[in-house]
C-alpha cells in the first residue's frame, strides 16, 4: 500500500495543475467556450496516455538499454532538481509556458499536453515512482490512479480556467508554482540519496 497523500503531493508539485492554467488561457483565448472544453478533454487524455505509457514501459525501456535503475534514479533525482530549482529561481512553470504557447503551435498537444501537464519531470516521476524493485503491482496500480486524480484536477482548473484565473491571477500562480518548486527540490534530493544507496549497497 503506497501513501496516498505523499505521492499525490508529489505528483501534485510535479505536475502543478496550477501552473497550467495560465497556458491554457494563452494557448484558448480564441477559441469558444465549446471548443475551449474539447481541448481541454484533449490535452488531458493525451497527458494520460503519455504518463501512462511511461508507468508501465518507463522501466522495461531501461532494462533494454541496460541502464540500472538506481542510476536513473540519481539522474532523474538530478534532473527534477534543476527543474525545480528553474521553478524556484528563474521564470515559473507558467510564464515560461506562456511563451511558448504565444509563439507555437497553438493546440491542445504543445504546449498543454506536452510540456505544460505531462512535462519531463513528471514523465520522470511516473516512472521512478513504479519501479518494480521496490512497488508490486498493486502499488504501480494506485500510483498510476494517484496520476489519474492529479489530472483530473488539472482538467477541472482547466474548465474553470477563466473564473480562477480572474481570482489568482498571473502572481498567484508564479507564487504556487515556486512553492511546488520547493516541494519537488527536496523530493528530488530524497530520490538522489536513494539511488546513491541502492547504486553502491550501503
Amino acid at each position: 500500500m503506497i501513501d496516498f497523500l505523499a505521492t499525490f503531493i508529489f505528483f501534485f508539485a510535479v505536475i502543478d495543475p496550477i501552473g497550467t492554467i495560465p497556458v491554457f488561457i494563452a494557448v484558448t483565448r480564441q477559441f469558444d467556450e465549446h471548443t475551449k472544453r474539447g481541448i481541454a478533454v484533449k490535452a488531458t487524455l493525451a497527458a494520460a496516455g503519455i504518463l501512462l505509457f511511461f508507468v508501465v514501459a518507463g522501466e522495461v525501456i531501461l532494462t533494454a538499454m541496460a541502464i540500472p535503475l538506481s542510476a536513473f534514479q540519481i539522474a532523474g533525482g538530478i534532473v527534477l532538481f534543476l527543474f525545480a530549482l528553474s521553478m524556484i529561481f528563474g521564470e515559473s512553470k507558467p510564464e515560461q509556458e506562456v511563451k511558448l504557447a504565444v509563439s507555437g503551435s497553438e493546440t491542445a498537444i504543445f504546449p498543454l499536453a506536452v510540456p505544460s501537464i505531462a512535462g519531463p519531470g513528471a514523465i520522470l516521476a511516473a516512472v521512478l515512482m513504479t519501479e518494480n524493485a521496490r512497488f508490486g503491482l498493486i502499488e504501480q496500480a494506485q500510483t498510476a490512479a494517484v496520476i489519474l486524480a492529479v489530472l483530473l484536477i488539472v482538467l477541472l482548473l482547466m474548465l474553470g480556467a477563466s473564473w480562477i484565473y480572474r481570482f489568482i491571477g498571473s502572481s498567484g500562480a508564479s507564487i504556487v508554482s515556486r512553492v511546488m518548486g520547493l516541494i519537488l527540490a527536496s523530493v528530488a534530493t530524497a530520490n538522489v540519496l536513494v539511488g546513491i544507496k541502492e547504486y553502491f549497497s550501503l
